[in-house]
């Protein structure tokens, strides 16, 4: 299902509202937004928490509000905000094609150094709580993709954006790097929201007082089939004895008239609709499986 999570709650605390509300045994969500964000947050239930990886590495859209010359411990406004020290800029320079210029040099494939406050591990522990007591640990840059950057509205040292990245990608780091290239110093989001994460949109998201109280029938409009989180992979249908075969692990034919490359991923399904999991073509042109839904056919 898909969520617009509100401001002040962590993932995790809106990930099990979700999951005790529709009584789920297994849960997961396909990307942390901080506790200041807002936005799309798909929660995966059941057997879909299988397939969460698949929207994990897709591209998002985001609508950030950056203020320029200042910094923050956490990249947001939830930290402790500095005003920056020898900045070149003041908010009465900044140009419209300096912005552009500066928008540019940060479209495409770049290098971003992950902040500490991030959930990425050092020896085991994630980041964030190295940063809590203080410590500083070395990262390593990392390249990214922006696929497009543009400017929402600018007025005085605030500027609204709007980012369409890839995989990876610290929206926090990027406001910093980006207050630094404008010559401010660097800057921190006053506010983030997610709008789009692969195929899925915000406006198909409910907020979360639509899941307090009683569940009954009329919530599991919300949900979406496991598969929808699968579309952009080709797929083929499989008649009852492949169907078998492949759901007791075993190869079998490509019989489709699709023709695939080794490697290539497959939604499969039985003759009869019923959505089997994700499969892969081996060197052989045979069709593996790769991820099966538990059940019976």
């Amino acid at each position: 299902m898909l969520l617009n999570k509100p401001s002040g709650l962590t993932s995790n605390h809106s990930l099990q509202i979700i999951k005790r509300f529709f009584g789920a045994t297994k849960a997961g969500h396909t990307g942390t937004l901080d506790p200041m964000a807002t936005g799309l947050l798909p929660i995966c239930l059941g057997e879909a928490t299988k397939f969460s990886a698949m929207l994990l590495n897709a591209d998002k859209i985001y609508h950030a509000t950056l203020k320029l010359g200042y910094i923050s411990t956490t990249g947001d406004a939830d930290g402790k905000i500095i005003a920056t020290e020898h900045a070149k800029l003041s908010k009465d320079d900044l140009s419209l094609s300096r912005i552009k210029d500066v928008f540019q040099a940060f479209t495409g494939r770049i290098k971003q150094t992950p902040p500490m406050f991030s959930a990425l591990k050092f020896n085991g522990r994630p980041l964030y709580q190295y940063a809590r007591e203080g410590e500083e640990i070395e990262r390593k840059a990392r390249e990214i993709i922006i696929y497009d950057l543009r400017l929402d509205s600018w007025s005085g040292n605030e500027m609204t954006i709007m980012v369409h990245c890839g995989t990876g990608t610290y929206i926090r780091t990027l406001a910093e790097d980006i207050g630094k290239a404008l010559g401010f110093g660097g800057a921190y989001l006053t506010s983030l929201c997610r709008h789009q994460i692969g195929s899925f949109n915000l406006h198909q998201a409910y907020g979360i007082d639509h899941f307090q109280g009683t569940w009954s029938a009329q919530h599991d409009t919300c949900l979406y089939t496991v598969d929808s989180l699968l579309q952009d992979f080709p797929s083929i249908t499989l008649n009852e004895t492949e169907s078998l075969f492949l759901l007791q692990g075993q190869h079998i034919n490509n019989k489709n008239e699709l023709v695939l490359t080794s490697g290539t991923k497959i939604r499969l399904y039985h003759s009869n609709g019923l959505f089997l999991g994700l499969g892969e073509i081996t060197a052989t042109g045979a069709v593996a499986p790769k991820r099966l839904i538990s059940q019976k056919i």
